[in-house]
């Protein structure tokens, strides 16, 4: 199953004047808010079906625009209204008050003339248009699952490449010369002269047990052959597809604390260098793993 980002959009346009357009954009869950005109409230529950049954993650906007053609109002006029004015004005011209109004002025009191709907529909056409959105709304979902897949064809490509940049790191970690036991003991023994040096009565044997201690914090194997881990399952997951996201960023989050490890472990600069390399890496990688279904 191919990986969908979260973000899309997509347009469909139908018989009557009916059009949907959907926009998606990155969220914890499935959200979805719908505008739909007068008369398609009733097929509401049914979009929310269709579009929970394709997309389990995303901020989904779904609009059902109408358009009217030239013939869809007509004007209407008021008649109880126009009596009404027509009675004040004949008792005001007839008590000398006002003069015959013309007829574009009676017209153009608000009110008079009102607009409306030439013919209202039939059942049957408003369940002939209905039906007709539901299939616009199925077109519509289609083309925004095919913008998602190919949007995240793209991310797959970018998350791959980080997991290879990852990789690389956790080699150079393992070869550097500085996480070495020889190297590491050269180091403490150095410190530990020192110590001894500064202050005669040391206990010796208590300087062993916390340079033993030391070159144990001191190893990071463990933190690596994680990281390698990590970085497999997260390469299993690309291949599985389908709404990943939630499982990736978790990943991502223990590349994070294996990368803080290293370098509070470090004890070389090469190796606190590699440590904040693999920290940028692996930030990138969540940033893109935050736009996956």
């Amino acid at each position: 199953m191919p990986v969908q980002s979260m973000t899309g959009f997509a347009r469909a346009e139908g018989a009557g004047g009916l059009a949907f357009e959907l926009r998606s954009v990155n969220g914890k869950g499935l959200d979805l808010r719908l505008r739909l005109p007068q008369g398609f409230e009733i097929i509401e529950p049914e979009l929310r079906k269709l579009a929970s049954a394709r997309l389990s993650r995303g901020n989904l906007q779904i609009a059902l625009q109408q358009r009217t053609g030239e013939d869809a109002t007509a004007f209407v006029i008021n008649q109880a209204f126009l009596r009404e004015v027509l009675a004040v004005t004949a008792s005001l011209v007839a008590d000398g008050h006002a003069t015959l109004p013309s007829a574009d002025g009676i017209l153009s009191i608000r009110g008079v003339v009102e607009t409306g709907e030439a013919t209202r529909p039939t059942p049957e056409e408003d369940a002939a248009r209905r039906a007709e959105a539901l299939r616009l709304f199925g077109q519509a979902l289609d083309a925004l699952t095919a913008d998602r897949r190919r949007e995240g064809e793209a991310l797959e490509r970018v998350l791959r490449q980080r997991l290879d940049e990852i990789e690389s790191l956790v080699g150079r970690a393992e070869a550097d010369p500085a996480r070495s036991p020889e190297t590491i003991r050269e180091r403490l023994a150095g410190q530990v002269r020192e110590l001894r040096a500064a202050d005669e009565r040391l206990d010796e044997a208590r300087l062993h047990q916390e340079v033993s201690l030391l070159a144990t914090r001191a190893d990071i194997r463990e933190e690596l052959d994680r990281l390698r881990a990590h970085v497999e399952a997260a390469r299993a997951l690309l291949s599985e597809g389908g709404p990943i996201g939630r499982r990736l960023d978790f990943l991502s989050q223990e590349l994070n604390r294996e990368s803080n490890t290293i370098c509070s472990k470090s004890n070389a600069t090469s190796l606190t260098a590699i440590g904040l390399d693999l920290k940028v890496v692996v930030d990138q990688f969540r940033e893109q793993v935050q736009n996956l279904e």
